[in-house]
Formats: structure tokens, sequence, C-alpha cells
């Protein structure tokens, strides 16, 4: 209390009596890092005494949700704080409400790089992450009309309590310029070589949060970097009036870490997005380099320090700084700089479409990289060598394996150049890793296939049950004991008590506590109004075609068309209540029209006196970790509905299994091992298999086939199509309607009857709550294989081969 105290009166300037509810909590917050900066301390000055193998993990986004409360947990001050607040009337959970959780992400990729960071610091890993400092995150989502507006995300404004910034160790990044070659040295020492004569200059600031282990005395650090201009402000032009002008070299520097992912339907923006991403890289290899390694290390033994990893393609343009580094910094010859480079990174990729595996233009790259375009050619030309001299004169294979493409326009593919460079390359979930290696990347696969592996995605029990869903985590003590916190294998104890009816009865009282709490949020925080007894059928995730989100519409559009029409008795429906929660890219048109067709349909259903008491939905705005952490825990149903091999893995998948959520599912990603470890009889399995859609394709998809044979989807669309939902207008959604009817590029007509099947069964299983909930107790039970602690164990056994310095 008295360090409390003491922040809040001489960092806050204020005493309790007048301090707002931000006043209070940063105070707080300050209080709980200083608890945790001597460990931090302590843990940075270990690893750099005893300079063990680590790992970076480079990510370009890191989603990490609020602080505080993860940060009490690790610490084990959560009674400690809450006691001594309240005897100062102070409410923590009002607190908490307070903080604004960093907009440093979209959606599954920066969770799971969260999870990441969290599991290696608790196994006692030596790591850090590095990332960009986004001043506005990727956007704040609100709803105008049903339609997404997109507006800035002002996460930083109240201040950040955890972050520390380090000006003092700012790093230099060079764009455009030119190269050319010298001699250095005189006769037989003479050696040529490429010097990068720069176009201009950015400062990248580091700002360092700290990611404590839980409960294991262990911080490590995940440093973000801010662009600003080496240059900010000329007083001279300002005297003389042109105060823009002035700013000017402030404003374009700031631009490369302002937002997350900058709509690049233009030029402007995908050299935004070019910038960012060398920015960052670039400023965390030199970091590394010069502040983490000790005077005079020789570089040639860097991969015995170190493995960077990739996360995804957004930070592969590492590959040829840190080749330009050694060649072009260090002296070293191309051969032996080549080596080491190629065993310091590994790169998880995280699709299988081909429009996500990230390609640059030549042109875009040599002007903005000169030095780097060289080093890629370079690579490419020896790479190519290789293959032919291992595959003779196949030219067909030359071409498609090349890191440079031709066409439809010269450019780089970076998941080429990835996998050429990596130690490893692995998928994120078996089925992906398998198509990985089988289609995706199939002619590396055959080159190498000994660099290829799998390594299933997970999350941390940490955030997303242990503070999540307090209720289900204190059942579970109470049975089992604490320690399946950081052993998730351990919930296999609870197995035998999914066939205790009195385990069972207080689980369904959790998940109802967990539906109300979810209630008042969404009350509070939406004015949406839920009713706690109904089904809760969620659907989050990232707004895209290959997710189906229109799968899930056209089922409700159908419910809603049978309810109408009296094929379904109104008494005798399962209510259910439909959430969606999901962003679409700015640039994704037709994203962004499936969501206002959601919103428009809701509208529609929620207006209707009758059909709304057994069927709703409910679609917030802005849905981020924050919310996820209160409608996980109170979800029945999780929607994980992709076309058969298309997704990668989710992680959402896992955290709503966790939970005691069952899955209506294709088998897509990790969706087969959920259902492998919960059994076929707790998962709703529907849909075409992968081989069976690719089948499919090859035959000639013709959606509008399914159309005209299925009659309840015909009555489903014809809705849409008449203006049902959008006041009579027939051109609201047309495009929705045409794309379907046309293209269905993820099948979603070809798998509509197999899903409708499957709900069917779902609410003949919903029937029976008792039934249902020991369905829901055994995949909690059967899925602790989820946990990030063991996605972690993998990495180190398989890719890393870090070593573990204490931990769990």
């Amino acid at each position: 209390m008295r360090e409390y105290l003491r922040e809040l009166n001489f960092t806050q300037g204020t005493v309790l009596q007048r301090a707002s509810t931000n006043d209070e909590y940063l105070a707080l917050a300050r209080t709980v890092r200083h608890y945790l900066m001597s460990r931090w301390m302590e843990t940075t000055t270990e690893y750099y005494r005893t300079q063990p193998k680590g790992v970076a993990y480079l990510s370009a986004e890191f989603l990490l949700g609020r602080q505080l409360g993860n940060a009490l947990l690790a610490a084990d001050l959560t009674d400690i704080a809450t006691e001594a607040l309240a005897s100062l009337g102070i409410d923590i959970a009002e607190l908490a409400e307070a903080e604004v959780e960093p907009g440093l992400g979209n959606g599954g990729l920066g969770r799971l790089a969260a999870c990441f960071i969290d599991s290696l610091a608790t196994m006692g890993v030596p790591a850090i992450g590095y990332g960009i400092r986004y001043e506005y995150g990727i956007f704040r989502q609100n709803f105008v009309d049903g339609r997404q507006v997109e507006e800035p995300d002002h996460w930083l404004d109240n201040g950040s309590p955890w972050e520390f910034a380090h000006p003092e160790h700012e790093v230099t990044v060079s764009f455009g310029g030119s190269t050319e070659r010298y001699t250095d040295g005189e006769g037989d020492d003479a050696v040529e070589r490429t010097r990068w004569t720069p176009g201009w200059q950015v400062l990248g600031v580091p700002y360092n949060y700290m990611v404590p282990g839980y409960r294991n005395q262990q911080v490590n650090t995940l440093r973000l970097w801010s662009a600003r201009a080496t240059h900010a402000f000329d007083l001279k032009i300002f005297n003389y009036g042109d105060y823009a002008e002035a700013v000017r070299a402030q404003t374009f520097a700031e631009n490369i870490s302002k937002v997350l992912y900058p709509e690049d339907s233009t030029p402007q923006g995908k050299e935004l997005r070019l910038q960012q991403q060398y920015f960052f890289v670039a400023c965390s290899l030199r970091d590394f380099i010069d502040r983490l390694l000790p005077g005079g290390f020789d570089l040639r033994r860097l991969p015995e320090r170190i493995c960077f990893q990739l996360n995804d393609t957004h930070p592969v343009i590492a590959i040829p700084e840190l080749q330009r580094i050694l060649v072009d910094e260090e002296g070293l010859d191309w051969d032996e700089a080549w080596d080491i480079t190629r065993r310091c990174f590994a790169y998880t990729c995280h699709t299988l479409l081909p429009e996500a595996l990230e390609v640059w233009p030549v042109e875009l790259l040599g002007r903005l990289l000169p030095r780097h375009l060289e080093i890629i050619y370079r690579i490419n030309d020896d790479f190519l060598a290789e293959v032919r001299e291992s595959r003779g004169d196949d030219e067909l294979l030359v071409r498609r394996m090349s890191i440079i493409a031709e066409h439809p326009q010269r450019a780089v593919r970076m998941a080429h150049l990835a996998t050429v460079a990596a130690t490893k390359v692995n998928g994120v979930a078996e089925l992906h890793s398998q198509l990985l290696r089988d289609k995706v990347l199939a002619d590396f696969a055959t080159l190498w296939p000994e660099k290829f592996t799998n390594v299933t995605n997970g999350v941390t029990p940490r955030r997303f049950v242990r503070l999540a869903n307090p209720g289900l985590s204190g059942l579970i003590t109470e049975a089992i004991g604490d320690g399946w916190v950081t052993d998730l294998d351990r919930l296999r104890e609870l197995e035998p008590l999914a066939d205790d009816p009195e385990f069972r009865r207080r689980f369904r009282e959790v998940k109802s506590a967990n539906k109300d709490r979810l209630v008042e949020l969404l009350a509070r925080r939406d004015g949406i109004d839920i009713d706690p007894g109904t089904m809760l059928d969620v659907m989050v995730k990232r707004l895209h075609e290959y997710k189906r989100q229109t799968l899930k519409l056209l089922h409700v559009i159908t419910l809603y068309d049978r309810l109408r029409s009296g094929e379904l008795d109104l008494a005798d429906t399962v209510p259910r209540t439909v959430v969606f929660g999901a962003k679409a890219a700015p640039g994704y048109v037709m994203a962004k029209e499936i969501i206002a067709l959601i919103n428009h349909v809701g509208a529609v259903i929620n207006a209707d006196p009758e059909i709304s008491r057994v069927l709703r939905i409910a679609f917030p705005a802005n849905y981020d970790v924050t919310v996820a952490e209160t409608l996980i825990p109170a979800a029945d149903l999780s929607e994980q509905i992709s076309l058969a091999g298309k997704e990668a893995s989710g992680t959402g998948n896992m955290k709503f299994a966790l939970n005691g959520a069952l899955t209506v599912g294709t088998d897509d990603g990790a969706n087969v091992e959920i259902r492998q470890l919960v059994g076929d009889d707790h998962f709703f399995l529907f849909g075409l298999t992968e081989p069976e859609a690719a089948a499919v394709a090859e035959g000639g998809y013709r959606p509008s086939a399914y159309y005209e044979e299925n009659a309840s989807l015909r009555r489903a669309l014809d809705l849409v199509a008449r203006g049902e939902f959008s006041g009579g207008d027939r051109s609201t959604f047309e495009p929705v309607v045409s794309n379907l009817l046309g293209e269905d590029r993820f099948m979603v007509l070809a798998d509509y009857q197999s899903y409708l099947d499957a709900q069917e069964r779902v609410e003949a299983a919903y029937r029976d709550p008792d039934a249902w909930s020991r369905s829901a107790v055994l995949n909690v039970a059967r899925t602790g294989f989820f946990s990030s602690d063991r996605s972690m164990r993998d990495y180190l056994d398989r890719i890393w081969h870090a070593e573990r310095l204490g931990g769990a």
C-alpha cells in the first residue's frame, strides 16, 4: 500500500481523494512493474553474463492484451493488490477496466506471438521478441449503418506504464540511394566489395516491455521499435513561416510506425509496408549484434548464440540484411557469411493461400533497398545452380523454385527466400505442414525433406484459462491442484469427473456465470442485449472469405426463413444467440460487404418480436483480446468452419475447446487434431475433406448447381437478393450473392447442406444439458496438448535447440 500511494503522490502528482480512475490505474501498474523490474534486471544480466543460445522472435504483430492482470498473476500479487486497494476504497476490477490494450496486432498471428513469448519466459528460455510499436495499431472498428468504419486506435493517449523508452539506444536505418563496387586492400590482399550509399535514413527508437514468466523469477523482454526522423525539425524553415515543411521529415519518418499493415492497394501503401518490414528487422539485427552480444564477439559463432525465428513472411527481409552486415560491414567473404546466415534463421509459414505469401516487385525493392536486391539476386543464382546440379536441366522446375518470379511482374517471392535460407521450415498444424510439403512448397520439400517439420500452435493457459475464466480455473484447481497452469497435460486428470453428476452441475454453473459476465459487458460496452439462457453460438475471427462467415450467415438466414414460414415451431426450437466478431482489412471490399450483410440480417431478425425470442445476432464492434477473454469462456458452440485445406491452424478453436465449448468444424487446420483428441462424439464434423475439395475444384466447381438443387439454400440466397435485409433494395448486397453463385472460391454452397445437418445434430445434443456438459468437460480434459508451452518445447527440440535456464 505504501508503494502504491507513493506512486500516486509522486509520479501521478495527485492525492487519493482527487485521483481519477486513470491516475489510480497508472499508479497500480507502476507499482507492479517496480516489483517485476528487479527480476527483469537479473534476467537480463544473467543472459549477458552467460551468453546462452537463445531465440529472437521476429514478428510484425504482438497482440498482448491488457497487461495489468497478467503481471499481477505472474508475480502472484493479485490477492495482495486486491486487498490493499480495497482497504483504500478502490475496486481493482474498476482499475483493470481503465487499461487500454496495446494495438499491436490484427488477429491470430499477433495473439500467437504473445502466447509464445509468455511461454518462453515461463519455461526459462533466453528469448527476446522484436516488433514495431505502432502508434495507432491497426484501427478501431465502428459500425455506421451496419458498415465497417475505420477509426484511429488511440491506445497510447492515456499513457502506457508498461513500456520503457530508450532513445539513447536508437538505431539508424537506411533506405534508397545506390551501390558501387570498390577495391578493399592492395595487391594480393585486394578484395572487391560493394558500398551502399543510402538516399535517406530514419532512426529506430526502442521501447522495452517486460514479459514475466509465471511465478518463476524470470522476466524476458519484448522490444518494439518506433520510427523517428534523423532531423525532425528545421528551425530555419519554421522561422520563414513554412511550418508544414519544417516538420516534413518528421512526418515522413514517423509514418513507418504509425499503423499496423497500411492499406496497400496503392503503390504508396505497398512501399510503406516494405519500409515497415525492413525498418523493424534492421533495427532488431543491429540491436542484437551491438547490444546483446559482448564486445569483440566473433560473428562466425553467431549461430551458436541465436536463432532468429521469422514469424511469417513479414520479417524475411532480415535474411539479406544479415548477409549484408556480414559481407559489407564485417568483411566476411560471401560463402562464409552465407553459411552463417543460413544457420541463424528458421521460418514459420502461416498460410496456404498463395496470395498471402508475400511478393515484392523488383522495381520497388530495388528502389528502396538496392543493396538487398543485389544480395537476393546472388542468393538466387547460387540456389538455382544448386537446383540444376541436383535435379538436372528442368527449366520449368527452376522457374517454379526461383526466388525471383517473372510473371505477372518481376518480383521477389519472400516465402521462397525464407525457405532457401532457413534451417527449418515449419507449418502450424499437422494438416497444414503436410500441405506445405505436398503442395505449397512441394519442390523445396523434395529437395530438402529434412528441412520441413511441424509445430502445432498453442495458447497460453495463463491468459486464456487462468485469467479469462476464473470460475473454471477454480473448479479445475479444486479438483486436481494448480500445477495445470504450467503443465496443461494435467487436464487429463479431469476426464473421470466428466462422469460425475455433481462436477457437471458445477461446470454448468460456471458456464452460466460466464454468460452473465458477457451479458453485462456487451450491454455496457455496446448496448447489445442478449439472453444468457440461450445457446451461445460464436464465430469470432478475422473477416476473410476462406473463414466462411457467409456459411454461418446462410445458416442463420435459413433458420429465420423456416421459423417465419412455420416450417420450424418456435416453441420447439432451441433458443440461440449467434455472436460474430471480426474486422475486415480496410481495402478488402468483399469482406466489408459481408460485415454489412451480417449487421443488416441481424437488424431484421432482432427486430422481429416473435423470432428474436429464439434467434438473435450480436456483432460487437472492435472485437479484441479484452472482449475475447469474456466471450470465449461464455461460449457453448465454437464455429471453426473454414474450407478444408485453407486454414493453417487457428488458435481460437483451441481457446474455445479449453474453455468448454464444443466445436462445429471442418477437418481443417488444428480442427483435425482437436477432433482426434476429443473424439468424434464430442465434435460436430461436417463438410468436404481437403482431397474432396481439391477434386471438386479440379472437376470444375459450379456453385449455381447447388443453388438450383437445394430449396433451402435457394430461399436463403433469394431473401438476400430480393432485398429482404436491405429495405427492398436488390442492389445493396448483389456483389455478395453474385460472388457466391458465380465463383464461390471457398465452396460455401458445396458445404451448405452438410453444415445444416451438423447444426441439427448440435440442436439435438444441446437439448440434453447434462450430456452436453459431459462433452464440454471432456473437451477441456483432452485439449491440454494445445498449450503454447508444448509448442515451445517442440520448437526447442525440433528447431531452435536453445537452452532452458529454469522455469516451469
